[in-house]
């Protein structure tokens, strides 16, 4: 058995005992899986490149809905990439447009909670357009395995204090949603994503790859879902 895999077993046998990264309220907020596929009509490219716009279509498309989250995006082939040159570099002939993480769209300044307990690996303000912004990344320890989670789009102050190898309890607040000015010029969302080997990466880590390294990308990064429990309250909404 691979360590990937081991991972994952790991993950579901522990997945009751995982401290909610966002105080979602199952039974009274609800959740909208949000769709940033070229299925969506509704994502020109005068949207994508303008973030108010952009903010007030998510704010607009969870009110519709009646839901208080979006969320969703794991493998998922996005166009919301293409209009930002970070995901589009001259060195390669694909953009980057599969989304490793999981996404949850939230009020800017809302609480991040560790799930569990571990250190600060690194954590870095990755300031390009397009970029995290604010990214804390923890090491944890589950069954013997040594694995990582990332958070993105943070705030400033959310990595102001902290320290390379302090340790987070579990139910700890880690940061807070950062703004547009702050997490990268998105609009307040958390990137969440789980990552086995960092490959020597520190503060940072590919959130999104090309269509040709999906596989070995997703071999590294399992669904971050099996540590958020959430998808499975998501509403979907036919666009």
């Amino acid at each position: 058995m691979n360590s990937i895999s081991r991972l994952i077993i790991a993950l579901e046998k522990n997945k009751n005992n995982f401290y909610s990264v966002l105080q979602v309220d199952k039974n009274a907020d609800a959740l909208l899986q949000m769709n940033f596929t070229a299925t969506n009509a509704g994502l020109t490219k005068e949207l994508l490149g303008d973030v108010n716009l952009f903010s007030t279509y998510i704010q607009q498309t969870l009110a519709n809905a009646n839901c208080k989250y979006g969320i969703g995006g794991y493998n998922e082939d996005r166009v919301l990439y293409k209009v930002h040159k970070h995901f589009n570099s001259t060195n390669i002939d694909e953009a980057r447009t599969i989304h490793l993480g999981i996404d949850i769209w939230a009020d800017e300044d809302t609480a991040i909670f560790a799930p569990l307990g571990g250190m600060v690996h690194s954590f870095a303000y990755n300031n390009n357009l397009g970029d995290y912004g604010g990214t804390i990344i923890l090491q944890h320890q589950l069954d013997t395995i040594s694995f990582h989670t990332l958070y993105g789009h943070l705030s400033l102050k959310s990595i102001q204090n902290l320290t390379v190898g302090q340790y987070i309890n579990r139910g700890n607040a880690i940061g807070h949603l950062g703004n547009a000015m702050e997490n990268g010029n998105w609009p307040p969302h958390l990137h969440f994503q789980i990552i086995e080997d960092m490959e020597l990466k520190e503060g940072d880590y590919p959130g999104v790859c090309t269509s040709a390294n999906r596989e070995k990308y997703l071999a590294n990064c399992p669904n971050p879902d099996l540590i958020l429990t959430l998808m499975q309250y998501a509403k979907q909404v036919t666009l």
